[in-house]
């Protein structure tokens, strides 16, 4: 397994901005997918964001619905750390957020992702 470390969450007023990071190590980073979810207060754990890694088709990013065209996920090999910048932040997206790796099924699937950070809190006022 990969270990996972997330950081970067905070209070933050509607319409602001963070970025979160997840340092990762226990493996070549560059050869694994990682994702973003969250969960909310009283939700269940949701798919956010991801990049999968094929060794001979490369890199496929997704995003949910309610994230796309506000969230960037990337990632920095030489540092071992993916990103989520979220941009235009609403109150809805006050959630624990977890990044996750070891991809075995499908992409927005939290059973199909074996290894998880212990998160980081994400919370916008309105």
């Amino acid at each position: 397994q990969v270990q996972l470390v997330e950081s970067g969450g905070g209070l933050v007023q509607a319409g602001g901005s963070l970025r979160l990071s997840c340092a990762a190590s226990g493996r070549t980073f560059s050869s694994f997918s990682m994702g973003w979810f969250r969960q909310g207060p009283g939700k269940e754990r949701e798919f956010v964001a991801a990049y999968t890694y094929l060794p001979y088709s490369g890199t496929t990013t997704y995003y949910a619905d309610s994230v796309k065209g506000r969230f960037t996920i990337s990632r920095d090999n030489a540092k071992n750390t993916a990103f989520l910048q979220m941009n235009s932040l609403k109150p809805e997206d006050t959630a624990v957020y977890y990044c996750a790796a070891d991809l075995v099924g499908t992409v927005r699937s939290t059973t199909a992702w074996g290894s998880w950070g212990q998160g980081t809190q994400v919370t916008v006022s309105s």
